[in-house]
C-alpha cells in the first residue's frame, strides 16, 4: 500500500453504493449524520495515475495538495492544488524527490539527494515572497516528514526524529527522540508523525508485515518531550486534540489511538487526557472498533480528533469511515465512503471533518452534518441506551441544532424543581436561543428572592454572561438597574468584554450615567445620528468625518457648521476640511455651502484655509472657486493673495480678471504673469522699474518670441539704462527669440557693448559660426584685443576664411590673432607670405620658435619660394634648433633641390646625438652625392633607414645598395635579391642566403618563377655551402631545398656533403635525409644507400619505406633484418610481402618466441587452426587465447583446442580458459575427465557451460555440471529432457521456484504423468500470477477433470487465495455449471466477483450472474441482467429488493416497461416499493404512453398525497371516465395541483349532472364565478349558484342572480338568495325587486335583519358618546396628584461574583414599551375592548344575524 505491492497485496474492494450505508440507517434515508462530497478528481486536471500513492502525493491540511508528477515531455514537475482558492492548479518544473506544502501559508519544502553525499537535503521556500527560509543537509536518509506547526517541520530519519523551527533564522533541526522498538527495525515503514498543539507530546506511527502482506501490523511510539519518556503501542493510527469533555472545565488535551495487537483482528479505540494535572482524575474512555464483515483485516489509515464537533473520525484503508463520540466512545457512524483504497488523510480545521485521497485520485471530504446529527443520534441509534444523553451533550457543548425539545424539557424540569442555577445553565448552553426570550426573563423575575441570597434573575444573567453574550432584550433588562445603581465599572467591563448586544435603546439608558459609554453603544448599534450627536456634544469633531466615511452615513452638515463657526471657528474649519475630503474622494458636503456658511460670518481667513485645502487638486471644474478665492484676497488682503499666487497651486481661474485685480492692487509682476495680450504687457512694462530683474528674466521666458522681442525693443527705446536687464533676458532666451535678431536689435541702437556682452555670454554654448564671427568683430571694435586673441585661439566654430580675411583687412597692430587663426587652420604659407611681405620678420621668428615649430618646414619652403636670403633661413633654423621636425624639413628642401643648405643644421643635430632616421638619411644622401666615403658611412652608421638609402643608391651604385640592404639584415631581403638579380651579383646573393638562414628568403630565391634560380643554386652548391663550416647553415640550406621541392638538387648536395668525406659525413640526420630523399625521388638508389651507410635510423626509415606511396617492402625487410628486429621483419614478411613460406623459414632460422607468436597469429587469421596452435605452443604464449578459442570452436577443432588450453592454464589464470576447457571435454565426449576436472580446483563458469550444453541438447553433460553446482532448477530441466520425471520432481522441490515447477508440470502433463504433474501444480497455483497459465496448459490438452480436481485440492492449502477460488468457479461455469451456484454461495467473500461475472455471462449462466452482481453491490447490473434474461434470472421478490438499491434512476423506468410487458399484475408492487426514488410525473407519462394507465391506479392513489399535477390529472381523468363523481369531487377538494380549467371545460358538457356540478365547482375554485353560476343555472342547481355568488364577494353577481330569480318568479329561491347573499345585496335593491314582483313577504326576513343591524349601531354610538363626555368631565375635576400604582421595591444586598453588589428584583418597574407605566387598576384604556362587552356592540363587529 505504501511501498509497493510487496507490503499489501491487492484485495478486492467493493465499490461504494450510491447511497452511503450508515450504521443503524437504511439506504436512502434522509438526515444522514455525515456528509461526504468529492472536492476534486485529480485525474481531471491531468495528473498521472501513478502519482496517486504514498510519498508522491502529500496533503498537510485542507488547503494544499502537492503531487510529484511527470509532465507530458517526461520532465519532473510538482503540482500544487489550492483547495481554498477554487481548486486552483499550479504546476512547477522541479527535480526534487518529494515536496511538502505548508498547512497554512504558500510555503513549500523540497527533499532531494546529492550524488556522492549520504542522506537527503531539504530546502524550504516561501513562494509568495520568493524567499528561501532554510536549507538542511541530513546525514541520514529522511524516511518521513510532516509539518507539525505552521513553522515547525518534523523530520523522521532512519534512526532519529528531529524538529526544525523555521521561525528562527539560520536554524538547524533539533533532535527530539530516537526511534526504538519495532519502529527502529529496517523492515518497518513510517506512515505518520504528529504532535499536540503545544508540541509537548509526539506520536510516530509505522506499519510492517510478517507474512508477505496478508496482515499489516501497526506500531506507535508515544513520546513526552517534557518528561523525556516514551511508550510503545500497538496500533495503526492516532492523533491529538483539545476537546471539552467535562462541563465547567476547559478543553482537555486528548490523545486517541486505535489499538490492534499483533496476530489479532480485534481493534480498540482508546481516548485519554494526557495533559491532566497530577492528582486529578484523568479522563479515559475505551471502545471497540467493529470492522465490517467483508473487510475483517482492514486497518486504520488515519485518526482525526474533531475539536469543533467533539467526535473522532477514523479512515480505513478499504475506504470505511468511522465516527465516535468522544466523551463516551460510542460509535455513531460506520459507512463506506470510497470504493478504492485510501492512502492519505488529514483533518480539516474549517469543516471540523477530514479530507482523504484514494487510489483513483479522488479527493473527498467528510464532515458531521450539523443539522441532523442530534436527531440521528436520538432516533436512529436504538442500540445505544444512553443515546439521548449523547445527543443532548453534543448539542450543549458544540451547539448542534435539533435538541430544542430536550433543552426545553430539561429547563422546565429544573425550573419547576427550583434549581434556578441549573435552569440558567441550560438556557445559556442552548445555542439556538429558544430559551432566551422575554418570557424566560419574566419567569425568572417572577420568582421571589430568598432572603440572604441572590435573586434568580441575577443568577440567570450571571450565567449568561459567563457563557457568552446577552441579546438586546437581556442587555436592556440588565443595564437598567445597573444605571440606577451608578455602577459604571460593571458597564465598562461588559462593554470591553463584548458581553452586551448594543442597541439605540441601550445607549439612551446608559447616556445619563456616562456619555462615553453611550457613544460606545451607539457605535456598535450603528445608531448614526446618535453617534454624530455624541461626537458634537463631546467636541470630537474630527471623529465625525472618520465615522461617516466608515459607515457611509449622510448627515445635515450645513447646520452643524453654522452652529460651530461662531463657537469654535478653528474646530469648524478642521471639520469642514474633513467633510470636503469625503469618502473615497467624494465630498460629504458641497463646497459652495461651506464657503457661504463661513463668508456669511465674514470668516475670510478660515474660508481661505478651507479653499486652499479643498482646491489643492487643481481640477478644471474648480475654476470658479479658484477665481473667487483669489479675488476675495486681492480685494481684502493683497499680501495673502500674493502668497497664494507664489504657491502656484491654481491654473484654472480667470487669469484676465485676476490680472486686472493684480494691476489695481499694485502687483505689477503678477499682472504681467496673468496678461496675455501684448498691449496689456507693454502697458505694464512701463513699470519695469518696479519689477525685479529676476522676475523680468523669468517672465520673458513665458512670452511668445515675437512679443518678447517687441518688449525688448521697448525697453531699450524707453530707457537705455535697461541695457543690463535686456542683455540678461537676451542671454537666457536667445534660442527662442533668435540670436541673430537680438544682434540686429543691439546694432540698430548702435550698441556694440550690447552685442559684445550678449554674444560673450552665449559664445561657449553656441555652434553658429556667424555668432563667433560677430563676437570677434564686436570685440575688435570695442578694442578688447585679448578677447579677440582668445576666441581666435580657442574657438573651433567660426569660419576660418571669413575670420582670416577680416583680420588681414583690419590690419591690426598685433598680428597674433591672425597667427593663431592661420596656425590652427593650416594657412601657414599664406601667413608666412603676409608676414614676409609686411616686413614682420620678427613675428616669423616668434611663430616658428614659440608658437608652432612643427610648421617650420612649411615656413622655410615658403621663404625659399619668396627668394629669402639663405643667411636669414640658416639663422632661423639655428634659432629653431632641434624643435623643427627633420623629415618634413628635408622633404621641403629636397623638393626644391636646396638640400645642401641644411648641412650645417644637420651636422649640428648629429653632434647633439639625434638618432632620427630621416636626419641620418639626409646625411647619407649628401655623402653619396658628394662622394665623401659613402661605403664607410653606410657600414658604420646605425641610424639611417636602409630601405630609403638603398633605394637612393640603386641607380647610383648597386654595391652601395647591396651594402645598405645587407645592413638591414632581414627587413630589406626582397630589395637585396632584386638588386643582385638585376646586376648579376649571384655569388653575393648565395653567400647572403647561406649566412641569413631564413626560410622565407630561401623560398623567395628558390621560387620556380625566379629565372635566376639555377645561377643561385650553382653558386650555393659550388661556392657558398662548401665554404661554410656552420652546421646550422648547412641544415637551413638543406631544409630550404626540401621546402622548394628540389629532390635531385638536394641529392646532389647531400652526396657532396655525406659521401665525399666532409665534416658532415657521419651526420645521422644527413644520412637519414639522403635515404629519405632517395626514397622519394630516386628509389633505385635506396638499396645502395642502405648497404653503404650505417648511421641512420633504421626502424623509422623502414616505416616510411613501407608506407604509402613508396611500398619498398624488400628494402624495409633488409633494414629490419640489418637492425636485428626479427619481429618487425616477420611482420613485414607476413603483412607486406605476404609470403608465409619465407615467414616459416625465417621463424625456423630465428627460433624466436616472438616470431613464432606473430606467425601463429597470421596462421590463425588464415584459418590454419592446427598450424596456428602448433606455433602458439612453440611460442608458449597464451595471450591470444580468446581468439584461439573462438577460431577453434568455429572449426570444431576441440582436440587441438584442449592441448592449447592445457598449456594456457599454466600461463594465465582466467575463468574463460577453464570454462572452455570444460566445454572442450564435453564436446570431445571426455565426460570422466570433465567430471574429474570440475571436481577439482578450477575457476570455470560451470553455470554458463551447463546452459550452453543444455541449449545444444547435451543433457547428460549439462546434468553433471548442474549437479556439481547444485542448480536444482536446471537439473530438473535436464531430468525432464531425459524423461526422468521422479528425479525432476525431487530437483524441483529443492529448487522451489514457480518457474521450475511450471516446467516440470508442463512436461508431466504432456507425458500424462498426472501424479507428478499434480505435485508440481500444487506449488504453482498458490502464485496468482502463474495460475492462469497453468489452467491454460491443462485446458489445451483437454484434462478438465484433473484440473478441477487439482484446484479443489488446492483450496485446502493454507496459501489458497482469491484467484484459486475464482478460477475454479470459472471452470465450473465452463464444464460443470450445475455445481457453480453452490460453490458461489459457499465462497462468495473469496471470489474475484467481476471476473467470475464475465465468465458466467460468457456461458449464459444468468441466475448465477445476478447472484454475484447482488453480492458485489452492483445492483444496477443485476437489475438489467434480470430484465434482459428474465426466463432464467427473474424472480419478483428478488428483483423488488434489488430495485430498492439501484443508483441509476433510469433503471426504474426501464423496469416499469419490463413489468408492463411481462409482469403487469405486479407493477403496483414495484411502483410502491420504489415510490421514494422515482419521478411520479414521468411514471404517469410513461404508462399513459403504453396505454395501461388504469393498471397503476392503486399506485397513483398512494402517491397522490404529494399533490403532483400529472398524478392528479391522471387520477381525475380515470375518475371522469369511470363516472366516479364522488371520488372525483374528493380528489378535487383534497388536491388542487392540476389543470383545473381544462377539467372544467371537459366536464361542463358531460351527460351526468354530478359531473357538470363538479365543473361548476372547479370554475368556482378558479374565481370564474360568473361561468360557474351560469352553468348551475342551466342545470337548475340554484343552491350551488347562490353559494357561488356569496363566495365571489361580487355585489353585481349577487344582484344579477337575485334578478334572475325574480324574473323566473322563483320566490323561494329569491328568499334563499337574500339570506345566502345577505352581505352583498343592498336593501334598496332587494326592497325594489320584491315590491315590483309582489314578493314582499319573501323579502321580509331580510328587511328585519337589516333594521336590527342599523338600530344596534346607533345604540352603540350613543353609548360611546355618553362615556366620552363623562370621561371629559371627570378629567376636568380631577386634581394633579397622580401617584403610580406600582412602587419599585428596595434593593436587596448580596450579589453574584463578577456583578458587584448589583441585585435585580422581581417584576420590573420599567414598562416594556412606550415609556409609560401600565396601570394595574382604574379606567380601561381608550380604544380597547372591555371584558363583558357583547360582540355585537363592539365597533366594527357584525351583529346578530350578520354572520
Amino acid at each position: 500500500w505504501l511501498k509497493g505491492p510487496s507490503l499489501l497485496p491487492c484485495q478486492c474492494i467493493r465499490p461504494c453504493t450510491a447511497t452511503a450505508m450508515m450504521a443503524g440507517m437504511a439506504p436512502g434515508s434522509e438526515g444522514q449524520p455525515v456528509s461526504v462530497s468529492t472536492v476534486i478528481n485529480l485525474t481531471d486536471i491531468g495528473i498521472n495515475q501513478t502519482a496517486f500513492r504514498f510519498g508522491c502525493l502529500t496533503m498537510e491540511s485542507d488547503k494544499y495538495i502537492s503531487i510529484k508528477d511527470t509532465a507530458a515531455d517526461g520532465s519532473s514537475q510538482v503540482v500544487v492544488v489550492d483547495m481554498h482558492n477554487g481548486n486552483a492548479v499550479n504546476k512547477r518544473p522541479m527535480k526534487a524527490e518529494a515536496s511538502l506544502m505548508n498547512p497554512v501559508d504558500n510555503i513549500i519544502a523540497l527533499k532531494g539527494s546529492t550524488e556522492g553525499q549520504p542522506g537527503h537535503f531539504v530546502q524550504v521556500f516561501n513562494l509568495e515572497t520568493k524567499e528561501k527560509l532554510g536549507v538542511y543537509q541530513s546525514p541520514e536518509a529522511i524516511v518521513f516528514w510532516r509539518w507539525i506547526a505552521p513553522r515547525v517541520l518534523g523530520i523522521v530519519c532512519e534512526k532519529d526524529v528531529f524538529h526544525w523551527n523555521l521561525d528562527k533564522a539560520n536554524s538547524t533541526p533539533e533532535k527530539i527522540f530516537q526511534r526504538s522498538g519495532k519502529l527502529a527495525e529496517a523492515g518497518t515503514q513510517i506512515i505518520s508523525y504528529s504532535s499536540n498543539s503545544a508540541i509537548s507530546w509526539c506520536l510516530l506511527t509505522a506499519i510492517s508485515t510478517q507474512d508477505q502482506g496478508r496482515t499489516i501490523d501497526g506500531n506507535m511510539q508515544l513520546y513526552s518531550v517534557e518528561r523525556k519518556q516514551q511508550q510503545l503501542l500497538e496500533g495503526h493510527a492516532g492523533g491529538f486534540g483539545n476537546v471539552l469533555v467535562v462541563d465547567g472545565e476547559g478543553p482537555a488535551g486528548l490523545f486517541a489511538f486505535s489499538e490492534r495487537k499483533q496476530g489479532q483482528l480485534q481493534t480498540k479505540l482508546h481516548i485519554m487526557d494526557i495533559t491532566k494535572r497530577e492528582g486529578a482524575t484523568p479522563f479515559k474512555v475505551q471502545a471497540e472498533v467493529a470492522m465490517p464483515p467483508d473487510a475483517p483485516n482492514d486497518f486504520a489509515v488515519a485518526l482525526h480528533v474533531s475539536e469543533k464537533h467533539g467526535v473522532i473520525f477514523i479512515i480505513t484503508k478499504a475506504g470505511y469511515l468511522f465516527v465516535f463520540e468522544i466523551s463516551t466512545g460510542s460509535m455513531l457512524v460506520r459507512t463506506k465512503v470510497s470504493a478504492e483504497a485510501v492512502f492519505i488523510s488529514v483533518g480539516s480545521s474549517l469543516s471540523g471533518g477530514c479530507i482523504f485521497v484514494n487510489r483513483k485520485g479522488q479527493v473527498m471530504a467528510a464532515k458531521v452534518n450539523e443539522a441532523t446529527i442530534v436527531n440521528y443520534v436520538s432516533n436512529s441509534l436504538a442500540h445505544i441506551p444512553n443515546r439521548q444523553d449523547i445527543a443532548f451533550t453534543l448539542a450543549r457543548r458544540f451547539g448542534f441544532p435539533g435538541a430544542d425539545e430536550l433543552f426545553q424539557r430539561q429547563f422546565n424540569q429544573l425550573f419547576a424543581s427550583g434549581d434556578y442555577k441549573g435552569a440558567s445553565l441550560i438556557a445559556a448552553q442552548c445555542k439556538s436561543g429558544i430559551l432566551r426570550t422575554p418570557q424566560t426573563i419574566q419567569q425568572f423575575k417572577g420568582v421571589p428572592a430568598v432572603p440572604g441570597q441572590s435573586s434568580p434573575i441575577l443568577h440567570y444573567f450571571s450565567t449568561l454572561l459567563e457563557y457568552g453574550k446577552l441579546n438586546a432584550l437581556e442587555s436592556v433588562e440588565l443595564i437598567r438597574p445597573v444605571v440606577q445603581q451608578q455602577r459604571r465599572e460593571l458597564i465598562e467591563k461588559w462593554l470591553k468584554e463584548d458581553r452586551l448586544e448594543c442597541t439605540e435603546e441601550l445607549g439612551d439608558i446608559v447616556k445619563p450615567l456616562e456619555p462615553r459609554f453611550a457613544l460606545s453603544v451607539y457605535l456598535r448599534a450603528n445608531a448614526h445620528q446618535k453617534v454624530i450627536t455624541s461626537f458634537v456634544e463631546q467636541g470630537q469633531y474630527e471623529q465625525i468625518v472618520a465615522y461617516v466615511k466608515k459607515v457611509g452615513y449622510q448627515a445635515d452638515y450645513s447646520t452643524l457648521l453654522q452652529n460651530m463657526v461662531s463657537v469654535n471657528p478653528e474646530g469648524a474649519t478642521n471639520f469642514a476640511k474633513s467633510l470636503l475630503e469625503g469618502q473615497n474622494g467624494v465630498p460629504l458636503i458641497d463646497i459652495n455651502q461651506v464657503v457661504k456658511v463661513f463668508m456669511d460670518q465674514n470668516r475670510l481667513q478660515e474660508t481661505t484655509s478651507i479653499l486652499l485645502d479643498a482646491l489643492k487638486a487643481n481640477r478644471p471644474d474648480q475654476s470658479a472657486l479658484q477665481t473667487q478665492l483669489l479675488a476675495m484676497n486681492l480685494q481684502q488682503a493683497p499680501k495673502v493673495a500674493e502668497a497664494i499666487l507664489q504657491m502656484n497651486m491654481f491654473t484654472h481661474y480667470d487669469r484676465q480678471y485676476i490680472g486686472q485685480l493684480c494691476e489695481k492692487a499694485g502687483l505689477m509682476q503678477w499682472a504681467c504673469e496673468h496678461y496675455s495680450d501684448t498691449a496689456d504687457l507693454k502697458r505694464v512694462m512701463l513699470h519695469a522699474h518696479q519689477m525685479t530683474p529676476e522676475f523680468l528674466t523669468q517672465f520673458f521666458g513665458r512670452m511668445p518670441p515675437e512679443s518678447a522681442l517687441e518688449c525688448l525693443y521697448d525697453l531699450m527705446r524707453h530707457n537705455r539704462q535697461n541695457l543690463h536687464v535686456v542683455v540678461q533676458i537676451a542671454i537666457k532666451y536667445h534660442e527662442q527669440i533668435g540670436a541673430q535678431r537680438i544682434v540686429e536689435m543691439f546694432e540698430s541702437f548702435g550698441s556694440n557693448e550690447g552685442v559684445f556682452y550678449f554674444l560673450g555670454a552665449i559664445l561657449s554654448s553656441s555652434k553658429d559660426p556667424e555668432i563667433h564671427f560677430n563676437y570677434i568683430r564686436a570685440a575688435s571694435r570695442c578694442g578688447n584685443m585679448q578677447e579677440v586673441e582668445r576666441v581666435c585661439r580657442e574657438s573651433t566654430v567660426y569660419d576660418p576664411p571669413t575670420v582670416k580675411d577680416f583680420l588681414k583687412e583690419a590690419k591690426l597692430p598685433d598680428p597674433r590673432p591672425l597667427i593663431y587663426v592661420c596656425d590652427l587652420h593650416n594657412y601657414v604659407e599664406e601667413l608666412s607670405e603676409y608676414l614676409y611681405k609686411n616686413s614682420l620678420m620678427k613675428y616669423i621668428e616668434v611663430y616658428v620658435v614659440k608658437v608652432n615649430p612643427m610648421n617650420c618646414p612649411k615656413v622655410i619652403g615658403t621663404l625659399i619660394d619668396l627668394d629669402c636670403s639663405e643667411d636669414f633661413i640658416k639663422n632661423l633654423l639655428q634659432n629653431v634648433r632641434a624643435s623643427c621636425p627633420v623629415e618634413p624639413l628635408v622633404a621641403e628642401v629636397e623638393q626644391r633641390n636646396r638640400l645642401r643648405v641644411l648641412l650645417p643644421w644637420l651636422e649640428a643635430r648629429v653632434a647633439e646625438g639625434n638618432q632620427d632616421p630621416a636626419l641620418h638619411n639626409a646625411m647619407a644622401k649628401i655623402y653619396i652625392d658628394t662622394n665623401r666615403d659613402p661605403e664607410a658611412f653606410l657600414k658604420s652608421n646605425a641610424f639611417y633607414d636602409s630601405a630609403v638609402v638603398g633605394k637612393y643608391c640603386e641607380d647610383r651604385d648597386p654595391h652601395l645598395a647591396y651594402t645598405a640592404y645587407k645592413r638591414a639584415w632581414g627587413s630589406c631581403d626582397e630589395q637585396l635579391v632584386s638588386v643582385t638579380n638585376r646586376n648579376g651579383l649571384f655569388r653575393l646573393q648565395a653567400r647572403y642566403l647561406v649566412e641569413r638562414q631564413s626560410a622565407d628568403l630561401w623560398a623567395l630565391a628558390l621560387n620556380q618563377e625566379n629565372e635566376h634560380r639555377r645561377h643561385v643554386i650553382d653558386q650555393v652548391v659550388g661556392t657558398a655551402l662548401p665554404e661554410s663550416t656552420n652546421a646550422d647553415e648547412v641544415s637551413a640550406t638543406v631544409k630550404a631545398f626540401i621546402s622548394a621541392d628540389l629532390p635531385n638538387e638536394l641529392i646532389e648536395l647531400l652526396e657532396k656533403i655525406v659521401l665525399h668525406n666532409s665534416d658532415f659525413s657521419k651526420n645521422r640526420n644527413l644520412q637519414n635525409l639522403l635515404i629519405l630523399t632517395a626514397i622519394k625521388a630516386d628509389k633505385s638508389r635506396v638499396m645502395d644507400y642502405i648497404n653503404r651507410l650505417d648511421n641512420y635510423d633504421g626502424p623509422e626509415i623502414a616505416k616510411i619505406a613501407l608506407g604509402e606511396p613508396y611500398m619498398l617492402y624488400e628494402e624495409a625487410f633488409l633494414i629490419y633484418k640489418k637492425s636485428n628486429l626479427n619481429v618487425e621483419a616477420m611482420e613485414t614478411l607476413l603483412t607486406n610481402i605476404e609470403s608465409v613460406e619465407r615467414a616459416q623459414e625465417f621463424a625456423a632460422r630465428c627460433n624466436d618466441p616472438g616470431v613464432w607468436l606473430k606467425l601463429g597469429k597470421a596462421q590463425l587469421e588464415n584459418g590454419q587452426i592446427p598450424e596456428a596452435i602448433e606455433s602458439y605452443l612453440k611460442a608458449e604464449d597464451a595471450t591470444d587465447y580468446a581468439e584461439v578459442i573462438q577460431a577453434a570452436e568455429h572449426e570444431e577443432n576441440y582436440e587441438e583446442l584442449t592441448r592449447y588450453l592445457l598449456m594456457a592454464r599454466n600461463k594465465a589464470k582466467d575463468q574463460m580458459i577453464d570454462t572452455e576447457l570444460v566445454y572442450s571435454y564435453a564436446k570431445t565426449d571426455r565426460l570422466p575427465e570433465m567430471e574429474e576436472f570440475v571436481g577439482g580446483t578450477n575457476t570455470a563458469n560451470i553455470q554458463a557451460v551447463g546452459d550452453r550444453l543444455y541449449e545444444e541438447r547435451a543433457y547428460k553433460a549439462s546434468k553433471i555440471l548442474y549437479q556439481s553446482i547444485q542448480n536444482n532448477s536446471k537439473l530438473a530441466s535436464c531430468h525432464v529432457q531425459l524423461g526422468e520425471y521422479t528425479q525432476a520432481v525431487e530437483a524441483a522441490r529443492k529448487a522451489n521456484n514457480p518457474k521450475t515447477w511450471k516446467e516440470v508440470n508442463i512436461a508431466c502433463v504432456q507425458a500424462q504423468q498426472f501424479k507428478c504433474a499434480e505435485t508440481a501444480a500444487m506449488h504453482i497455483i498458490v502464485h496468482p500470477d502463474h495460475l492462469e497459465e497453468l489452467i491454460a496448459q491443462y485446458e489445451k490438452h483437454g484434462y478438465f477433470e484433473e484440473l478441477i480436481s487439482l484446484l479443489d485440492s488446492g483450496l485446502g492449502s493454507e496459501r489458497s487465495h482469491f484467484g484459486m477460488y475464482t478460477e475454479l468457479g470459472i471452470l465450473y461455469a465452463k464444464y460443470k455449471p450445475e455445481r457453480l451456484m453452490d460453490f458461489i454461495k459457499m465462497n462468495t467473500s473469496k471470489l474475484n466477483i467481476p471476473k467470475l461475472i464475465n465468465a458466467c455471462e460468457r456461458h449464459y449462466l444468468w441466475q448465477q450472474a445476478v447472484f454475484l452482481y447482488t453480492h458485489y453491490d452492483e445492483f444496477d447490473s443485476a437489475a438489467n441482467t434480470m430484465m434482459l434474461h428474465s426466463p432464467q434470472a427473474f424472480a419478483h421478490d428478488q428483483f423488488q429488493m434489488i430495485m430498492q438499491k439501484v443508483s441509476n434512476y433510469e433503471i426504474f423506468y426501464k423496469a416499469i416497461d419490463f413489468y408492463l410487458l411481462e409482469q403487469p399484475m405486479q407493477v403496483n408492487a414495484l411502483l410502491n416499493a420504489c415510490s421514494s426514488k422515482i419521478d411520479h410525473a414521468r411514471v404517469v407519462q410513461q404508462v399513459r404512453k403504453a396505454g395501461h394507465l388504469p393498471l397503476i391506479l392503486p399506485y397513483l392513489k398512494a402517491v397522490q398525497q404529494h399533490n403532483i399535477a400529472a398524478v392528479n390529472e391522471a387520477i381525475n381523468e380515470m375518475y371522469a371516465e369511470g363516472e366516479q363523481y364522488e371520488e372525483l369531487r374528493q380528489s378535487i377538494d383534497d388536491f388542487e395541483n392540476f389543470d383545473q380549467i381544462s377539467l372544467a371545460q371537459k366536464l361542463e358538457k358531460h351527460e351526468l349532472i354530478e359531473m357538470r356540478r363538479i365543473s361548476a365547482l372547479v370554475y368556482k375554485k378558479n374565481k370564474r364565478f360568473k361561468q360557474s353560476i351560469e352553468l348551475s343555472k342551466l342545470d337548475k342547481m340554484y343552491k350551488d349558484a347562490m353559494e357561488t355568488a356569496r363566495d365571489s364577494g361580487n355585489q353585481e353577481l349577487a344582484e344579477n342572480l337575485l334578478r334572475f330569480f325574480v324574473e323566473s318568479e322563483s320566490k323561494e329561491c329569491f328568499a334563499a338568495c337574500l339570506y345566502t347573499c345577505y352581505d352583498l345585496i343592498h336593501p334598496d335593491v332587494a326592497l325594489e325587486l320584491a315590491w315590483r314582483k309582489g314578493m314582499t313577504d319573501f323579502a321580509m326576513p331580510f328587511l328585519i335583519q337589516v333594521l336590527r343591524e342599523y338600530t344596534s349601531r346607533v345604540d352603540l354610538l350613543d353609548k360611546k358618546t355618553q362615556k366620552k363626555e363623562e370621561a371629559e368631565e371627570k378629567q376636568k375635576s380631577a386634581p394633579n396628584d397622580y401617584v403610580p400604582d406600582y412602587m419599585m421595591p428596595p434593593m436587596m444586598g448580596g450579589g453574584l461574583s463578577g456583578m458587584g453588589n448589583l441585585a435585580i428584583m422581581g417584576p420590573s418597574a420599567v414598562p416594556q414599551g412606550g415609556g409609560a407605566f401600565m396601570p394595574q387598576g382604574g379606567m380601561p384604556q381608550q380604544g380597547m375592548p372591555q371584558a363583558g362587552m357583547p360582540n355585537m356592540m363592539r365597533p366594527g363587529m357584525p351583529g346578530p344575524g350578520m354572520m
